[in-house]
């Protein structure tokens, strides 16, 4: 009788993911918590470096300290590093360096890839990964060079390029880290350059590069040659032109005669600070305007924006303007009575549809959920807890103030939340449960009243 042989363990990709990205802030968190990361004296509390850590490799943005005044060269650094990581996806590093060494990438690890670039197959991934670090590195590298070509002005040349690359890599990989508290007399984020066209129209664009994703930058770089794009670039490019514009009016309307954000800039400044904020407020987290400051309307607007985020592939989050343009799709299908969601010419797949329905709910409870939580565990009131939460889960890094004052069961909440936020309900939920199984037979279809 032959013995029985045990079936060998494999990790799921969305197991491989979830691991990867906590064994990274993991290793993140010990090295800010190092007292050569803290400038003062003594070092941070372990669940303050785990927060930095979090947010840093979730390109979220959210800060419980001010890293330009209390983070040493050694803790920005690892910050930025963080950043760098978590934007472009821990699987992709880790191909980078398979590739510098020569390494043959496994079926198993392209179907990892798969899942980080949110690719539909496996058919040419590792030649995407390649184009998604040259891609990376080229936008960074010019926008290091221009904002330190700015910046030169006022710091010295070369504080002004190590600015120039920390803000370059922070703003591209939507996280919206900045060292500008450092400076004595200096505001936070870009408040400080509210009407500088020069500092807006770089970061605007490494937002939009950063958050339409490589998948669509591919698409673009090659459309002079194949003179067409692909569905997905199509519904991204015209969904993010349409949020920018929408959002643009609505921060300009409701804030235009608001003394204490829009109303003393000049008419530049004022379409200069909503557009950006309306680029910004998908994900990115970088200001020119107090958001604490803008009246509530306003704000809900941007807790809007931040849920529905930025494009598949791409380091922002959200539950992503592809599901978004599904869901609205869905609704005009339904109301002129049809049976079937078509954009541009094309019919949506039914598994698309419920993925972005279930996807959306599941994101949706879980942040009503956790803002009835927190308005129970914290002192703040509930707008300010609703645009916290959401700004955490989607990983856009907005605050009006509530992440400082924080108790430590509300810093844990909100680490966890980044994390989910950053892999997805979705891929958490893969991740937890065992494959799907197909039933062997189906139950006879009922009808349930609607409306």
């Amino acid at each position: 009788m032959l013995p029985h042989s045990k079936k060998k363990f494999r990790w799921s990709p969305p197991q491989v993911m979830a691991i990867g990205f906590l064994v990274i802030i993991l290793i993140g968190a010990v090295l800010l918590w190092l007292p050569i990361s803290y400038i003062g004296v003594g070092r941070l509390s372990f669940i303050d470096a785990l927060f930095m850590a979090t947010s840093a490799t979730c390109v979220t943005g959210l800060s419980v300290i001010n890293a330009g005044a209390h983070l040493s060269a050694f803790g920005e650094i690892v910050l930025i590093l963080l950043v760098q990581i978590g934007g472009l996806g821990f699987m992709t590093m880790s191909t980078l360096i398979a590739l510098v060494l020569r390494r043959r990438i496994s079926f198993q690890e392209r179907l990892i890839l798969q899942e980080a670039m949110n690719h539909h197959s496996t058919e040419g991934i590792v030649r995407l990964i390649r184009k998604v670090l040259i891609y990376a590195l080229y936008i960074e590298l010019a926008g290091a060079l221009l904002f330190a070509l700015r910046w030169s002005f006022e710091m010295p040349i070369g504080q002004a390029l190590y600015f120039g690359i920390f803000h370059s890599i922070s703003i591209f990989n939507n996280a919206g880290f900045d060292l500008f508290g450092g400076i004595p007399n200096r505001l936070g984020s870009l408040m400080h350059y509210v009407e500088d066209p020069y500092i807006n129209i770089v970061s605007m664009l490494l937002i939009i590069l950063g958050g339409i994703g490589f998948i669509v930058i591919s698409d673009l770089l090659t459309f002079p040659k194949n003179r067409k794009l692909t569905l997905h670039s199509k519904v991204v490019l015209t969904a993010s032109a349409a949020l920018i514009v929408v959002g643009t009016l609505v921060v300009f309307v409701f804030e235009f005669t608001n003394s204490l954000t829009l109303q003393p800039l000049s008419t530049v400044g004022k379409t200069l600070s909503a557009m950006l904020q309306s680029v910004s407020s998908r994900s990115a987290g970088v200001n020119t305007v107090d958001i604490a400051s803008m009246r509530q309307a306003t704000q809900f607007f941007i807790i809007i924006m931040m849920f529905i985020g930025a494009a598949p592939g791409s380091s922002g989050g959200g539950i992503k303007v592809t599901t978004f343009v599904i869901l609205v799709g869905a609704v005009y299908a339904m109301v002129r009575g049809r049976e079937e969601i078509v954009l541009f010419h094309r019919r949506i797949s039914k598994d698309r549809i419920y993925k972005a329905i279930t996807f959306t709910l599941l994101s949706f409870i879980l942040i009503v959920l956790s803002t009835m939580i927190l308005s129970i565990t914290e002192n703040f009131h509930f707008l300010g807890i609703l645009f916290e939460v959401t700004s955490a889960y989607a990983t856009a890094g907005m605050s009006v103030g509530l992440t400082s004052q924080l108790s430590g069961f509300g810093k844990v909440f909100i680490i966890i939340l980044m994390f989910v936020g950053r892999l997805g309900p979705v891929t958490l939920a893969y991740t937890l449960s065992p494959l799907p199984k197909k039933e062997p037979y189906r139950y006879p279809e009922g009808k349930i009243t609607i409306g």
